[in-house]
């Protein structure tokens, strides 16, 4: 192989790295239940990120602080927040391409099906993993839902906003959707979302807190009104 088809190579093998670790995770949930298979998950990806990270660190000539990798700790606050941004558009990416390329093969029906069935994985995976990382512990209410939702991927690359009600419920708008503005500025219709929505902000809340009851005031193909794509309503019971 000549150089460029070494970094060819080394770049699959990060692509293959990732999807056997998904494919490990979804055959541990179908073996054991989602609640094992999150805290065996935990277990592998600590161990296996320390690991990664000293042999990179090794061939790469960098140094770790922790658990954290130096020249991150070294890079400016705004090309920090350029890279966080970078890496969530590229998430957005990701899924976009994905649902593209069901589409084109299989239909917008089966599109929409495998994406609806994606968010049921994925959202209560995000929900955990912010819910670890603030340590906001088993049932932190109303209040610890306010702070998941601005840890998403999400909230990185999308504008949103909460609309207090009362002591018992807020409104969550998403203000300005990457995906929905992209499609407005190519003059199509929006996304309609609302059947993945339910799925993704429903199981998300309940991951985050199972007394949390999820209602959708509005998401596409429904009629919203200019200053947000779609908004839902979180509340528990006082």
């Amino acid at each position: 192989m000549d150089k460029r088809e070494t970094i060819r190579l080394i770049i699959d093998f990060w692509h293959r790295t990732m999807m056997h670790h998904a494919i490990w995770y979804s055959e541990v949930i179908h073996q054991y239940g989602r609640e094992k298979a999150w805290e065996i998950l935990q277990v592998a990806y600590e161990k296996s990120r320390e690991i990664q990270f000293k042999r990179l660190a090794k061939v790469l000539d960098f140094n770790m602080d922790g658990d954290i990798p130096k020249p991150l700790l070294e890079m400016p606050d705004g090309k920090l927040d350029e890279l966080k941004e970078a890496v969530a558009a590229n998430w957005l990416a990701n899924d976009g391409v994905w649902f593209q390329a069901v589409e084109f093969s299989k239909g917008m029906f089966d599109a929409k099906r495998c994406n609806d069935s994606s968010w049921a994985q994925f959202s209560p995976f995000e929900a955990r993993s912010i819910k670890q990382l603030l340590n906001l512990g088993d049932r932190p209410g109303l209040e610890g839902l306010k702070q998941a939702l601005g840890y998403r991927l999400y909230a990185t690359i999308n504008k949103q906003s909460i609309v207090e009600e009362s002591e018992t419920s807020f409104m969550f708008r998403m203000n300005e959707c990457r995906v929905q503005v992209a499609r407005q500025r190519k003059g199509l219709d929006d996304y309609p979302c609302k059947s993945g929505g339910l799925i993704e902000y429903t199981s998300f809340a309940e991951t985050i807190d199972p007394r949390i009851k999820t209602e959708c005031i509005s998401c596409p193909p429904d009629p919203h009104p200019a200053e947000y794509f779609c908004a839902w309503r979180f509340s528990i019971e006082g």
